[in-house]
Order: structure tokens, then sequence, then C-alpha cells
């Protein structure tokens, strides 16, 4: 073994290791998503297991005890070891042997173990090297932005990653854990590899693994080297943001942004739910912008992220949400200008103003009219813009007015990809608090962040010095309204539905797009102010780079006015599916953007449960979540 750090060029007598083959068998249920493969441990708590806790004399070891059975899903034998050979059996032979990995995530329970698991399969497969985020600390984006832009001191590139996350979920040996792989050009994998994944963990006989090689130490920064049947293997720890925080900076006008950040009109404050944002919001905020230590809150990264739930939402977010003024206590204290929050691998934000919530649908189409101008990296001008099928058509229609190409996608962050990867799209987003451009391959929440102080450093270029007023948040927002309308715009989840219910009331719903103008009837009878609906189909999208066609993405009720009802189904599985209705009001007169968002969707609401007869198919007078 040789130990190299970034001080010391101390070679120490190298240790060979040996390869041996494990016989395995096929384990159920791994296939994976688009965000790879998740799963939540099922395990709980029996009675007698914690009156046994509550009574016994050595407390800590029987809590290890049972934590270890709470994580049985992956740390059962050969679970993740099946998936990762799986994994190198689905990649073409020249991106496993002889090739560079990144291997790193969200830092949640389980990680740092899974990572030692990774390196013995990668040394065994006669991977090159393995590239370690210090800790085991990676952002998704980070992940990315490493693929396509870190070359090592021998002039080594990535060719791929697996990303140890479940992304907004919680964490803890009672929690989530996931792993997916992502691809030389830093995006997931799409689905004629995670097909092949699957189909080859339903086959598995046996993996290789390098069982005598040492763990190692992932906590500090250097290179060590082992000898295996092979040759040579590395593996590499470096610091999780310098490669991030270095692309940040070829993007954004970071001087800009620190003069907004020291003005005494602007307070900012930052809410990394204690996930894996953490490594990188000290470092950036702090340290590069001058915002002050008191700015950042749980920015810690911690393997349970904390014991909440790490999703940049007006629910879990509650610190964040109560010092930016928006809960619904008043603690007297004036709330800071912006605010913003990550989920637990970073690549979803939540953008906040003063008692006042951007929702991610504006977000992204106030970063798309802004973008030329305040940020850098599109000075010279937008390729193009997409979004989410589900997401607002807030983007649409600044796409229309700067005469930009526009893309209508299924979700899923690898249709972004595609058009990125052919030159077609510069800034894209989803409903769900995922914002992105082309610089990586993935959504990215701190460059969300970053955009947006961007935007309000250009808008108060001249007002930062002088007596004029701040413009704010809100001003941006409201002023976007005047000039583009209003995406009035709400998210109804009604879950765990049974899913023969859930598949009659979607036959429904596309039986009734065959006769519009009995459905225009129904709507008149409903609310006579309500616009007719002009259209109405099953989402299709073709896409325009590969040829590829994805059917049944939505059920799409398209109104003359400009408003969308957008019905999608997921999860029909024996723990039942869960129904999304998106609801959409657009407003372009100016005097009535202004209005209380629930009372602009209140009618159009009405239509699409009356239309859908969704309390008659589900039995539920109300939806599970509303966001």
């Amino acid at each position: 073994l040789i130990r190299f750090s970034s001080s010391s060029s101390l070679r120490l007598k190298m240790v060979s290791f040996k390869v041996s083959v494990v016989s395995t068998s096929p384990i159920d249920g791994q296939k994976p998503g688009t965000s790879g493969l998740r799963k939540k441990a099922s395990f709980r708590f029996r009675a007698c297991d914690i009156f046994e806790i509550m009574f016994a004399a050595n407390v800590d070891a029987l809590v290890r005890q049972h934590g270890d059975a709470l994580v049985k899903v992956f740390k059962q034998p050969n679970y993740l070891e099946n998936f990762v050979q799986a994994t190198f059996n689905a990649l073409t032979p020249e991106k496993v042997k002889g090739a560079t990995l990144v291997v790193s995530g969200d830092g949640r329970y389980y990680s740092e173990e899974a990572i030692q698991i990774i390196i013995k399969l990668a040394a065994a497969n006669g991977v090159r090297r393995v590239w370690v985020g210090q800790n085991s600390l990676l952002s998704t984006p980070a992940v990315s932005a490493v693929i396509r832009e870190r070359v090592g001191d021998d002039g080594s590139k990535a060719t791929g990653a697996f990303i140890l996350t479940a992304s907004h979920n919680p964490g803890g040996p009672t929690e989530d854990f996931g792993i997916k792989y992502n691809m030389e050009n830093g995006g997931p994998a799409p689905e004629s590899i995670t097909d092949k994944i699957y189909e080859n963990t339903k086959t598995i006989k046996e993996y290789p693994i390098a069982e005598d090689l040492p763990s190692v130490d992932i906590s500090a920064v250097g290179i060590t080297s082992f000898e295996g049947p092979d040759g040579k293997f590395d593996v590499e720890v470096f610091d999780s943001a310098d490669d991030y925080v270095k692309l940040m900076k070829t993007i954004f006008d970071f001087e800009s942004i620190k003069k907004l950040l020291s003005s005494p009109k602007f307070t900012f404050c930052y809410d990394a739910l204690h996930g894996v944002a953490g490594a990188y919001a000290h470092r950036i905020f702090v340290e590069e912008l001058g915002a002050q230590e008191s700015s950042l809150l749980n920015c810690t990264p911690k393997k349970d992220f904390g014991g909440g739930h790490p999703d940049p939402n007006l629910t879990y977010a509650k610190e964040l949400v109560a010092r930016m003024g928006l809960s619904k206590t008043d603690d007297g204290v004036e709330p800071p200008e912006f605010g913003a929050a990550a989920d637990g691998d970073a690549d979803r934000n939540m953008i906040l103003g003063k008692r006042f919530f951007v929702t991610p649908s504006d977000s992204v189409a106030i970063i798309a009219a802004n973008a030329v101008g305040a940020i850098p990296y599109f000075s010279s001008g937008l390729k193009g813009v997409a979004r989410s099928m589900p997401t607002s058509a807030a983007l649409d229609v600044v796409a229309k007015n700067l005469n930009l190409k526009f893309f209508e996608v299924p979700t899923g962050w690898k249709f972004f990809g595609n058009l990125m990867d052919a030159g077609m799209c510069s800034v894209c987003g989803e409903e769900s608090f995922g914002t992105g451009s082309d610089h990586i391959r993935e959504k990215d929440g701190i460059w969300a962040v970053l955009a947006w102080l961007s935007i309000l450093a250009h808008k108060n270029k001249e007002t930062l010095d002088g007596n004029a007023k701040l413009v704010t948040v809100e001003d941006i927002v409201r002023q976007h309204w005047a000039t583009y309308g209003r995406h009035y715009y709400t998210r109804y989840d009604y879950e765990n539905v049974d899913a023969g219910a859930a598949k009659e009331l979607m036959g429904l719903l596309v039986k009734l797009q065959s006769s519009l103008p009995e459905v225009n009837k129904i709507v008149k009878e409903i609310h006579p102010e309500v616009a007719n609906v002009a259209s109405a189909d099953e989402f299709e999208y073709k896409d325009p780079v590969d040829g590829s066609v994805s059917k049944h993405q939505g059920i799409r009720y398209l109104f003359e006015d400009g408003s969308r009802l957008v019905f999608r189904l997921s999860g029909t599985g024996s723990e039942g599916a869960t129904i999304r209705l998106y609801i959409e009001q657009y407003e372009k007169d100016a005097a009535k953007t202004g209005r209380d968002s629930q009372d602009a969707l209140s009618p159009l609401v009405d239509v699409a449960l009356t239309l859908s007869k969704m309390q008659e198919f589900t039995g539920r007078s109300a939806p599970t979540v509303i966001t």
C-alpha cells in the first residue's frame, strides 16, 4: 500500500490484493428508476425490543444491534454487491477495465460502508482508479461536475460514477438509502443502461471482489495505491468542494454577488437541512462571497439529516420558513431579504423572499428571462429552454416573448440531458423544486441560488450605494407577472389509492377526451366563468435528439385561456397508487396577478375534482398533500 497526501511523497511498501469470486443469486426488486435504486428500511422496533432497550444495562450495544437490522435491505448479504456488479456488467468494457470512477454521495447513513464495498468491487473488476469526495461527500451536482470537468494529475478523466443518495428522502438506520449510476456526460444512466442493469440483477450468479483490500481512509485528502492482478489500482480522496466551486466561478460574477451580500440593505439566509449542501455552503457563501456565518442554517452534514426530512419546501424547511416570516407565528424579528434551502443531495432548491414564496415554476421562468443580462455564462444568449410537462407554462411564455427554442419533456432529468448534449437547451426546470442549466447534467440547487443572487445583484447595481430602495425578490416576481402574466399553480397528491380505482379514474379522463363538447358542458355547469377546453390528450414525447418515444406521460386538458389540468398516475404496485393532479390558471391581466392563489384556483379545482369524479373513485374528500 502506498499513501500519498498533498504534503507528502512518502512511499510505503505496496500491498498486493487478490481477487476472489463469490457465488450469489438474484435478489428481487432491484429495478432502478431514473433516480436509481432506492429502498426504505422495512424493519421497525417491536414493543419487546423497545422494553429490552429501556431496561438494558448496555443500551448502546443493543441500539447498534437493532440498528444493523434496521437497514436490512441494503445491508443484507450480496444486496449492494449484486447491484454494483450488475451495473459493471451492463457497461461496455472500456468503461470498466482501466477506467476512472467516482464514488461518493450525500453522506447519509451506510454511505461510508457502501463506499468501501464498491471500492473492493471496482478493484476486482479491473477499474484503474476510484475518486472519492472527502468524508464520502459529493453533492449530486458536484458529481456531475467532477465527471465533466476534473482531470487527474496523470490526465485521467472519469467515465462514470456511483452516487449514494436517496435525494430528498430521510436518512438514518430506519430510513432511506439509494444508489444510482451516472454516465460519462455527467447525467443519469439512460433506460437502455438501467434496463440492462435490471436484467443482470435477475440472472447474476457471481461477482469478483478484492476482499483482502484494506479499508481506505476517506477522511483525509490523498492517494492510496494498491497492486492487483490487473496492475496498479488507486483510490484518490479529494476535496469535495474544489471542482464545483471552480466551475461556479466560471459561470457567475462572484464579485457582483459579493457586493450585494456586503450591502447593509441586503440580508441572506441559507438552509442546507443538514444535507451535503453544507459541505459547499461555507466555502461558497462565507469564504468566497463574504456572507456572515450566522446566515447559514443546518449546514453541518449529518448521516440522519439531524432527524429531519431534507426536502426543501414550506412543510419541511420549517426553521427557514419561520426566519423568512412565512410561518403562522410572528416572532417580531425582521426577516432577511433572501432565503433558500437545499435537499439531501443538494440538487433541489427552494427560493424565498421576505415573507414571499417563489414557486419552482416561476423560478425557472424568471431565471430564463434574466439570464443573459445577469449571468456571464449566458451573455451570448440562450440555446433554448425546457420544462417537465407538469411544470407550469410560465417558461413557455418567456420563450415565446424572447423567441427561444422551447421543449416540453416528460418527468425525468435525462430528457433535459439529451437536449443539452445536442446543444439545444441552456436552462431547464421542473415543478418539484428542480432547476438547472447545461453546465452539468443534473439539476443543481446551489446553482439556482447563485442565479437568483446574480439577478438580484444585477437589478440592484444602481441601488446598493445610494438611498434608493432595494429591488427585492417580491419586486422581481411581481414585475415578471406584470410582463408575462401569472400562472397560479398547485399540485394535489392522493397517495396510496386503490390501484384499480386509480386506473378507472384515468380511463374515464381518457374517454372524456373523445368528446370535448361534453367536457365543456360539464365545465360550464360547474363554473360558467371557466374558459372552454381547447384540446385534450395523453402526453407523448418524441425526443428530437434520439427519436425515442415516451408514451402515456399524463393526461392533459388545455383551456382556451392558457390554463391547464394535468393528471398523472404513479406507483401502481401492491401498496396502491398515487394520483397527482396539477392545476394551473393563467392570468395575463396585470391588475389580477396579485390575487390569493387559492382564490384564483378555486373554480378550476372544482372543475378538476368534478370532471375526474375524484371522491367517487378514491373515497377521499381531500388530497393527502397539497403543494
